[in-house]
């Protein structure tokens, strides 16, 4: 792959990518409780990124995932408590989610949850090589958002 435009390259990458995320999905999901899943997850941590008061259709797009979909996901989450529908102020026709408290403190032990299975990690991968990959990944992340529109 001595050409730098080679689509090979990147196919490699996302390929590599691709199969971190299958291994990790399954290693997160083997720790949620039954019926959980880590899309499920997903909307929590990116409500805890990004803020509260996204629509139903604001967390769809995001996720690139049908409205239908988004909307069952959030019954699951409005059923354990873990996030809040609110009318929309801006707009009466539609909600905007919020998480609660719950929600919030789940989160954390869902990731904390993780902690024993991934101990052994620093010592195969170290946090200096894992420090390192994040800015790249970062931003490889933010120009496929962009290009998405």
């Amino acid at each position: 792959m001595s050409d730098s435009n080679d689509p090979r390259l990147y196919f490699q990458l996302f390929n590599e990518i691709g199969i971190i995320e299958q291994l990790s999905r399954a290693l997160f999901e083997a720790r949620l409780p039954d019926g959980v899943l880590v899309s499920h997850f997903s909307v929590l941590n990116h409500m805890v990124r990004l803020g509260d008061g996204r629509t139903p259709l604001d967390l769809s797009r995001a996720f690139q995932v049908p409205k239908t979909t988004m909307s069952h996901t959030l019954m699951l989450l409005e059923k354990r408590d873990w996030i809040e529908m609110r009318p929309n102020p801006d707009d009466k026709r539609s909600k905007q989610v919020w998480l609660t408290d719950a929600g919030r403190a789940f989160r954390e032990e869902a990731i904390g949850a993780l902690a024993g299975e991934m101990a052994w990690l620093p010592d195969a991968f170290s946090p200096a090589e894992a420090q390192a990959l994040l800015p790249n990944l970062e931003r490889l992340r933010k120009v496929l958002d962009e290009r998405r529109g």
